[in-house]
């Protein structure tokens, strides 16, 4: 791909003010960086929600207000809406049907998260996400941990639980998934669906190798920001997700490449 979309995930589920205190937590916060990052170059941003205490939530009303604050700034941003949560399975559903964002994730199976506790994805609820996703139209992010969940994302497709076109986002180092190597990118991408988009990235330290192979694999796109890695470079804190942001435009211009636009985006992904 001559033109690469960059993702943002400027929040995450686990990061506090304790780990840094750069990272967006309240509405007005993950707004702010949403912005900063789209006129850094970013056409979409992940976006989780937390609630007053920082803690992880699904609440329809956080999310809303986290969308109408982006809005307000006339941004241009796909939105990609988490869907990742703890039991009851149909809380998680409620903000996508609400909302009605351009894209939201798909995590396409359950693992062992960070050797702690199960992220359960059972196929019920898979399948219902499929479904709400179609119904609404919001394209799946289809988020691969491991190798077993691209068999389960062409099982779907099959089923027609998933549409074609698919597009994946390769999840490399989470502690229970796949270790954040070339080698298992490289075999992630070799068994991808004819038609296929896809992004990666690779988390903590290992966040600029994967970069660097995805976009020498010729990928549709790479992820950054403080989801995924807090730090700029070897004991140093990045004071914003714009500053990864400004990274990825970098090298991608340095290989060669251009950075799409959101609506280029748009149309690369068939959104």
């Amino acid at each position: 791909m001559d033109k690469v979309i960059i993702t943002v995930a400027t929040t995450g589920a686990w990061g506090t003010k304790e780990n840094t205190p750069y990272i967006p937590l309240t509405p007005e916060e993950i707004a702010d960086e949403v912005y900063a990052c789209a006129k850094a170059g970013a056409s979409i941003a992940h976006i989780h929600a937390r609630d007053k205490d920082g803690k992880e939530s699904v609440s329809p009303i956080i999310f809303a207000e986290i969308v109408e604050r982006i809005k307000q700034k006339n941004c241009n941003v796909i939105l990609n809406l988490s869907t990742a949560a703890p039991p009851p399975d149909d809380a998680r559903l409620v903000p996508i049907s609400i909302l009605k964002p351009e894209m939201a994730s798909y995590d396409c199976g359950s693992i062992n998260w960070m050797h702690h506790h199960v992220f359960l994805n059972e196929p019920a609820f898979l399948e219902k996400l499929g479904i709400c996703m179609q119904e609404n139209n919001i394209k799946p992010e289809i988020e691969i941990f491991d190798a077993g969940m691209m068999y389960e994302s062409i099982y779907y497709l099959k089923k027609g639980i998933l549409k074609s076109p698919p597009h994946y986002q390769f999840v490399l180092g989470a502690p229970g998934g796949m270790d954040a190597t070339v080698k298992n990118l490289l075999f992630l991408y070799e068994m991808l669906p004819p038609n296929s988009t896809w992004s990666a990235f690779g988390i903590g330290k290992n966040h600029l190798p994967i970069m660097y192979a995805a976009l020498a694999l010729g990928a549709t796109g790479i992820r950054v920001g403080m989801e995924d890695n807090i730090y700029y470079s070897k004991g140093l804190l990045a004071k914003s997700n714009a500053e990864f942001v400004n990274r990825a435009v970098r090298i991608i211009h340095e290989l060669g490449k251009e950075v799409a636009a959101p609506d280029e985006a748009r149309e690369i992904l068939g959104i």
